[in-house]
């Protein structure tokens, strides 16, 4: 139980602070507004950091925050198979939570935010380019850049902390790779938030974009199967 309480209050805490970048960039009236990616990305590398200490104060010592790393570490051998509902379930819940969150934060500025595609962007992730197939791609490649890491901090970690080189990873990656689809590389990330997004009373939103919703849960799960069968090879 200590396991999904972890995993239920980091991940909450990893979505309050990475969707409520997003909020603060994009919503109207706010004192972040259109101050840019680099923002974004350093705010989501450090709520990564604030979510995983969170999550290993309250019980979850591998603090995962992410089903696809769930999945990868089981595939590696590192998670049991009795702990995995455990983290699913923690981490789809607590991010449901981190969106509602954010919801009530910036509660005022959803009326004065007119483009309804913005206000989806704040809880969901979205392709710069809409192409089924590159979209897929790129999550893939993203997860796997962030699964490999994982795997590699506990043997190339220097004496760092482990949360703060996976704050790290997560930050390049979102320099680097990002731009294509917004860098979900979590399932419960996006998912989580998406539902939020079609349940809450959002004033003037449209559609949750259901039909690109799988991408953004199915090629981080790919990603992080590669990269786990991968460094159980080499590493």
């Amino acid at each position: 139980m200590t396991i999904l309480i972890g995993e239920l209050i980091g991940t909450m805490l990893l979505i309050l602070l990475g969707d409520g970048v997003v909020a603060n960039v994009l919503l109207g009236k706010t004192k972040g507004n259109n101050s840019g990616w680099i923002v974004i990305t350093w705010a989501w590398a450090m709520a990564v950091f604030v979510g995983a200490y969170a999550a290993v104060a309250l019980g979850s010592t591998q603090a995962h925050l992410n089903p696809a790393v769930t999945v990868g570490l089981w595939i590696a051998g590192v998670t049991p198979t009795a702990d995995v509902p455990l983290y699913l379930i923690g981490e789809m819940v607590g991010a449901f939570i981190g969106a509602v969150l954010v919801f009530l934060h910036y509660y005022p500025h959803w009326k004065e935010t007119a483009d309804p595609g913005l206000k989806l962007a704040v809880f969901s992730t979205g392709p710069a380019i809409r192409s089924t197939v590159w979209n897929f791609v790129s999550e893939v490649i993203g997860t796997f850049v962030l699964m490999f890491a994982i795997l590699a901090i506990p043997t190339t970690n220097w004496g760092l902390p482990g949360p703060f080189t996976v704050g790290l990873a997560v930050l390049v990656i979102g320099l680097a790779l990002g731009g294509t689809t917004g860098y979900a590389i979590n399932p419960a990330r996006d998912l989580g938030p998406r539902i939020a997004h079609a349940i809450l009373p959002i004033p003037g939103k449209g559609s949750s974009d259901w039909g690109y919703a799988w991408i953004p849960v199915v090629g981080p799960i790919v990603g992080a199967v590669i990269a786990a069968l991968l460094a159980g090879a080499v590493l």
